[in-house]
């Protein structure tokens, strides 16, 4: 979803509380997202609040000669990829079905040439009207897509269809509008974010990887159609939307969610799994004793990566492991490779001056058998989105 130019129109029903969710979600994916606002649904949800998240300016009349100067009811329909109607009322969908075009919302939405996806939300009596089950055929006959509504309680206090989708259900639907799915059907786990491994109950061994790349990589997987297990650690980043997420703490705890999880047509373990834990966990905090440091002993943690690459049967199509590098990093890279048993290795620079780990950019190295690859310093999520589109190559998925 990264880069996508969402044109999200809010409607006025009590639903419209849950776009902000939704704007939020968009946002992270690296989607960018254009406001507009129906007169009734500023009365439900502040256009504050929905310029602050979307980060742009809030689009509400027809006739604002700052937006017209340009015909700009005209750029907004041909400059999205895609038009959202969230929530999607019955005068609305009314209008949209007539091609009435009374004010900006609907204006818009006659005048795209894009596709047009619509979260209906209303009463059950209304969904269930003769009229607006005609307006639905009717849209559906001119290429409106849907998502929801689905059944449950209503505000007003009657339960049946009616409810509008949850944001992450809208979501999905906007990604297999906008993404290609080359990896429809391919099932695929990824690790992310650092382990921490139990020192007493109240220390434990971490390290400052904030899960960023992992969780751009799943989303960037799940744009494609993939079916994405996300296992992760205690990442200071919200997990990918859309992916089946298996939280962990220790190495020991993720490689058994790794097990669980398989098979799986790819694997990525982009965690940063501690080497070491201790060989015995206090029970009890442990005591400052005449200001002598306690005796440590560690152990060594599973190798996840080695363990997955190296299975007889039931190993994935791809494996691909990551290195993240203070010094040499090719070589390294390219040891941990032959060592590892696994098709790629994602080299990474993480020494301090780089700004890599915890960051926002990444400057991939990638170490397959036919050679080094030196890609270029980009966004994680740019880079995510190419290593996707990488990913659906090597799995030969048309």
């Amino acid at each position: 979803m990264s880069d996508r130019r969402i044109l999200l129109i809010i409607g006025g029903g009590i639903a419209a509380y849950k776009c902000l969710d939704l704007i939020r979600q968009l946002r992270r994916s690296g989607s960018s997202v254009t406001p507009i606002m129906t007169r009734a649904g500023q009365d439900f949800v502040s256009p504050l609040s929905v310029s602050a998240l979307a980060e742009q300016q809030v689009r509400q009349h027809l006739f604002d000669p700052g937006e017209e100067s340009q015909m700009d009811h005209i750029q907004l329909s041909r400059q999205a990829d895609i038009l959202v109607v969230a929530p999607a009322t019955a005068d609305l969908l009314a209008k949209m079905a007539h091609g009435m075009a009374d004010d900006l919302a609907s204006t818009v939405l006659l005048a795209t040439d894009k596709p047009v996806l619509a979260a209906p939300s209303m009463n059950v009596r209304m969904w269930l009207h003769p009229t607006t089950q005609r307006n639905m055929q009717t849209l559906r006959d001119d290429g409106i897509h849907f998502v929801g509504p689905n059944e449950g309680d209503m505000a007003c206090g009657e339960t049946g269809p009616g409810r509008m989708a949850e944001p992450v259900e809208i979501y999905d639907a906007i990604q297999r509008l906008c993404c290609p799915q080359g990896l429809a059907g391919q099932r695929v786990l990824i690790t992310s974010g650092p382990t921490w491994e139990r020192v007493d109950p109240m220390r434990v061994f971490a390290n400052r990887s904030s899960g960023r790349q992992g969780t751009e990589i799943a989303l960037a997987l799940i744009a494609h159609g993939a079916q994405v297990t996300f296992v992760t650690g205690p990442a200071s980043v919200e997990p990918p939307a859309g992916a089946e997420i298996v939280r962990v703490e220790t190495a020991e705890e993720m490689l058994h969610a790794v097990e669980r999880a398989l098979p799986v047509d790819a694997a990525l373990f982009a965690a940063a799994v501690a080497d070491w834990k201790m060989q015995f966990v206090a029970k009890q905090k442990i005591k400052k004793t005449s200001g002598q440091p306690p005796v440590i002993q560690l152990v060594e943690n599973p190798d996840i990566l080695r363990a997955v690459a190296s299975r007889s049967t039931g190993r994935p199509k791809l494996v691909i492991g990551f290195a993240a590098e203070t010094d040499n990093v090719v070589k390294n890279a390219i040891t941990k490779r032959h060592n590892k048993g696994c098709d790629w290795i994602i080299a990474n620079d993480v020494s301090e001056e780089s700004g890599i780990l915890g960051g926002s950019e990444n400057q991939p190295i990638i170490i397959t058998a036919e050679g080094e690859e030196h890609w270029p310093r980009m966004s994680k999520a740019e880079f995510a989105r190419q290593l996707a589109e990488r990913i659906a190559e090597a799995l030969q998925v048309p």
